[in-house]
């Protein structure tokens, strides 16, 4: 059965009225975020705002304390990680996880892999595995690391290694992509490729960006989300956001 226009239209992951607590910390306060195709949403906040564990949510690091998730239509509120992957969702980390000693290649298939398993094919090496040499290619070829597909990744760059996550992201054959901070620890030369990388995927996927960098948010996102206090304070197109008083007396500053 063909998807109706409705469903075509309708956002790829939605969060509603999600909280979570620990005690007497309420860390995300009632958030309902939708992320949908073709569009960046960038989600700021300044640290403690919220925007970490919101992430750790939607990807299902956390279980929420209320509030419920939909994944392409699932209701994965209380699905691990692994099954969220599983059913199209990817998502990147704030600091570097890599595999240092093997190629970029290699980190890009063993990714592929872990979503693309053949468990009873124990007699075939596991390089040997089409549909995750198929994958791994075509992330490596998206994320412009056809130079370095041999390169071990430990001898990176930040930049590059930045790229890689990505690519190893891709692997897996998410739909929906969640990146953390990203452009953290990058220069100027390295931050216009990442944001490049993010519009060509845009043109495919639907990408929660969690960013520090706000010249890079207004440049590159189509839905601001301003977090403060585990709470969402104002969330639209960048200019309603930096015109929002509320937003430029908490965050932005006064004169922004």
């Amino acid at each position: 059965m063909k998807p109706t226009i409705t469903q075509l239209s309708a956002p790829l992951l939605s969060a509603q009225q999600l909280s979570k607590r620990w005690g007497g910390l309420l860390a995300v306060d009632n958030v309902s975020i939708d992320l949908n195709r073709n569009q960046v949403h960038a989600v700021i906040g300044t640290n403690g705002a919220g925007k970490s564990t919101l992430i750790n949510l939607l990807s299902g690091e956390f279980a929420p304390t209320s509030g419920t998730i939909h994944l392409l239509g699932h209701n994965v509120s209380q699905l691990s990680q692994p099954k969220r992957a599983n059913l199209g969702l990817g998502r990147s980390y704030q600091r570097n996880t890599v595999f240092n000693n093997f190629t970029v290649y290699e980190n890009c298939r063993l990714s592929a892999q872990g979503k693309f398993q053949n468990p009873w094919q124990i007699w075939q090496s596991a390089t040997n595995c089409q549909k995750s040499c198929e994958m791994a290619d075509k992330a490596i070829t998206l994320t412009g690391l056809e130079s370095l597909t041999q390169r071990p990744a430990g001898l990176l760059s930040h930049g590059q290694k930045r790229q890689l996550e990505m690519a190893m992201c891709l692997a897996t054959g998410p739909e929906v992509l969640l990146f953390d901070e990203p452009l953290a620890g990058m220069g100027a030369e390295e931050t216009e490729r990442m944001l490049a990388l993010l519009a060509d995927l845009r043109t495919q996927y639907a990408i929660l960006l969690v960013e520090h960098d706000m010249d890079a948010v207004f440049r590159i996102a189509d839905i601001i989300t301003v977090m403060v206090n585990g709470a969402v304070i104002a969330s639209g197109s960048p200019t309603a956001v930096r015109q929002n008083e509320m937003v430029q007396a908490a965050y932005l500053g006064e004169h922004a």
